[in-house]
């Protein structure tokens, strides 16, 4: 399973809603949607890499993996 992380690393930089979403260029309510998600969104290159650049941290940190339990 893929956990997306995106509340935890906003929550360790002290990154708002607001401030992410003026960094990005994105309206708040992108940010917000993106933060509800506990699976990995749908994202765009150009959106990860933004995250990443301001929240200052690399994709691996935005996603975790964790085998199913029913996986060998």
């Amino acid at each position: 399973m893929i956990r997306w992380r995106l509340r935890e690393i906003m929550a360790r930089e002290r990154m708002t809603n607001k401030r992410l979403s003026d960094l990005m260029n994105v309206h708040p309510n992108t940010i917000s949607n993106l933060k509800k998600q506990d699976n990995m969104p749908h994202l765009g290159g150009d959106t990860l890499n933004a995250l990443c650049k301001y929240l200052n941290c690399t994709p691996s940190d935005l996603i975790e993996y964790t085998p199913d339990r029913d996986d060998p």
